[in-house]
């Protein structure tokens, strides 16, 4: 049989063992949720560049194409290259909005949770 004073120690080191794994376990999911989070960051700049840059190239396309239909000087390119630059912003911003709130979001659900 075992010594009582065996037992207690043996039960210490055990709730002392699972506080440990306890511990690292959660600085394993901080550590995974911090990668995540860059990676989220990267690809929210790309999308922004794509956006800026997708507004700019529908613009050229528009204007370039009413100049040579209408046999114009390159006024309308200049005008769709403008319009597309404000257009590819204006989508930006309203993706940086929505990353913020769900940064936001997600900052209400880790104050919960602690």
């Amino acid at each position: 049989m075992i010594d009582p004073a065996e037992r207690a120690r043996l039960e210490q080191l055990e709730k002392r063992i699972a506080e440990l794994k306890k511990a690292e376990a959660t600085a394993e999911q901080g550590a995974t949720r911090h990668q995540d989070e860059h990676y989220s960051q990267a690809q929210l700049a790309w999308r922004m560049v794509i956006e800026l840059v997708a507004g700019l190239g529908i613009g050229f396309g528009i204007g370039y194409t009413l100049d040579l239909w209408m046999g114009t000087t390159p006024i309308f390119l200049v005008l769709f290259i403008l319009l597309g630059f404000a257009a590819g912003i204006r989508v930006m911003l309203r993706s940086a909005q929505e990353a913020q709130g769900q940064q936001a979001v997600e900052a209400a659900k880790d104050e919960k949770r602690d």
